[in-house]
C-alpha cells in the first residue's frame, strides 16, 4: 500500500496528525471535515494513497465500492435522517484541494441551495 509522506490524509491515516476519526478499518478512515459545508460533513478516505479518482484502476474496484457503501451507513450513524450528498472532487478543475482520493458526505439542511 502506497503512502505519501507529504500528504495530509496519509498523515491523518497514520495517526501523525490529530483528527476527529469516527470510523476506521484496515482500508479506510472517516472523519469530520474541518471546514464543513453542511450540518453533517465528513470524509471517507482510503488508507492507500491514490491521488485522484482517475488514478484508480480495476484493482481498486472493491475499495471504491466499499467507500460508497459506507456513505449511507456512516451518514445514518452521524444522525442524517433525510438524505445526504456524496461528492468526489477530481483534479484542479473539479475543485480537488487535497490530492488523495476522498469522498465527501454532506447531510442535513441543504446549504448549497442558498444563493
Amino acid at each position: 500500500m502506497s503512502h505519501d509522506p507529504n500528504c495530509i490524509f496519509c498523515k491523518i491515516s497514520k495517526g501523525e496528525i490529530p483528527s476527529s476519526i469516527f470510523y476506521q478499518d484496515d482500508e479506510v478512515i472517516a472523519f469530520h471535515d474541518i471546514r464543513p459545508a453542511a450540518p453533517v460533513h465528513f470524509l471517507i478516505v482510503p488508507r492507500e494513497h491514490i491521488p485522484r479518482l482517475q488514478d484508480s484502476g480495476s484493482d481498486h474496484q472493491a475499495l471504491l465500492g466499499k467507500m460508497l457503501l459506507l456513505a449511507p451507513k456512516l451518514a445514518a450513524e452521524q444522525g442524517v435522517t433525510n438524505g445526504f450528498r456524496v461528492v468526489i472532487n477530481n483534479g484542479e478543475d473539479g475543485g480537488q484541494e487535497v490530492y488523495h482520493l476522498h469522498v465527501h458526505v454532506m447531510g442535513g439542511p441543504r446549504p448549497w441551495k442558498i444563493g
